[in-house]
């Protein structure tokens, strides 16, 4: 046989073998998915950002007129009880103490005097020299002195007072948290010009939405983490709510005491309180889990014995941004698939990622 013989034979052997190749079978393709167990939610975790604040703090400032000599503190400054915050020029009052000085000197004069006449006309009217009418004028300028030592003791008092309010001081210890007046500006009388705090009782500080505050009640516990160092925890229970929601946010403010909070719960340090409650037993999945087909809400079920999805049609409770709450349909331990969902076929093999799944 020559050449030219060989090539139909070798035509028709290529045509049988890639027939056969045809009929041989691809073999299925198992796809991986991304899936999550159906786990009932029975707590929820709500957490609101807030600041650490005195329970108690004051608004430190004279009660009279004047200019400020001296302010010897700033904010973050440690002050104790009696310790002088500031001063201001004590001219005047040293002058107006002075003159009450005098006056009352004048007046015991007055006094000694009228005491002195009283005394000669009761000897005079006793020796029947003088009349009842001058003895009486003279025992009534002896009860006029009298009064008049009075009056000028408690001008003497009153002075020494407003000179001692040239000194500004705290009635606790606490830490100076804001300042609000300069050496040498003239202040009115209860214009503030420092604000100290206690550093103890300290307090969290939240805006809670007024939804949420319903069950909310004093001593409701709360833990508190501080956003700047997450590892530091403490407790605190609720003191007060306001009992007002505010306009704009519809928020209400909602004080929290601190209980043995570590030294890094600084005033004005950033925190966030949380609350546990427990809620209802609730499924929620992503809306990335959802398939709507044939006017109905279907989620793909994965058979953890074939490995293999199947379709099964839910009730929706409620939908909420990103997620879903079901009403019915699924029971706790079911894998639900939660991504690709419109690309799967009913009984395809799918795998589930090792560390991809929960």
């Amino acid at each position: 046989m020559n050449r030219l013989q060989y090539i139909p034979a070798l035509i028709l052997i290529a045509s049988l073998t890639a027939c056969s190749r045809s009929e041989e079978k691809a073999p299925e393709v198992i796809r991986p998915v991304l899936s999550v167990v159906v786990q009932p939610k029975t707590v929820e975790t709500f957490g609101f950002a807030g600041t650490v604040q005195p329970q108690y703090s004051a608004d430190l400032a004279f009660r009279l007129l004047g200019r400020i000599v001296s302010r010897d503190v700033k904010v973050g400054d440690i002050v104790t009880k009696g310790t002088t915050i500031a001063a201001l020029d004590p001219t005047a009052l040293e002058l107006a103490v002075q003159a009450s000085k005098a006056d009352l000197s004048n007046a015991q004069a007055q006094f000694a005097n009228a005491s002195a006449s009283e005394e000669r006309q009761r000897a005079l009217l006793a020796s029947a020299n003088t009349s009842q009418a001058v003895y009486d004028a003279a025992q009534q300028a002896k009860q006029a002195a009298a009064a008049g030592v009075e009056r000028a003791n408690a001008a003497l008092a009153k002075s020494q007072e407003q000179l001692g309010y040239a000194r500004l001081f705290s009635d606790f210890d606490g830490v100076v948290t804001a300042v609000g007046a300069e050496v040498g500006q003239t202040v009115s009388a209860g214009q503030t010009v420092v604000t100290v705090a206690r550093t103890d009782p300290r307090e969290a500080v939240v805006d809670i939405p007024d939804q949420l505050t319903g069950d909310l009640t004093v001593g409701t516990p709360f833990d508190i983490i501080l956003q700047s160092l997450p590892t530091i925890k403490t407790q605190a229970k609720l003191r007060e709510i306001a009992p007002q929601a505010e306009g704009t946010t519809r928020t209400q403010r909602v004080r929290l005491t601190l209980v043995n909070p570590p030294p890094a719960f600084r005033l004005g340090s950033t925190i966030t309180a949380t609350r546990v409650t427990q809620v209802t037993p609730t499924i929620e999945l992503p809306m990335t889990a959802l398939l709507e087909t044939d006017g109905a809400d279907k989620v793909w079920i994965v058979d953890p014995q074939t490995s293999s999805v199947s379709m099964r049609e839910i009730k929706i409770a409620s939908k909420n941004g990103g997620s879903f709450t079901v009403a019915s349909g699924l029971d706790a331990g079911m894998r639900v698939v939660t991504a690709g969902v419109h690309s799967l076929s009913e009984g395809q093999k799918v795998k589930v990622p090792e560390g991809g799944a929960s």
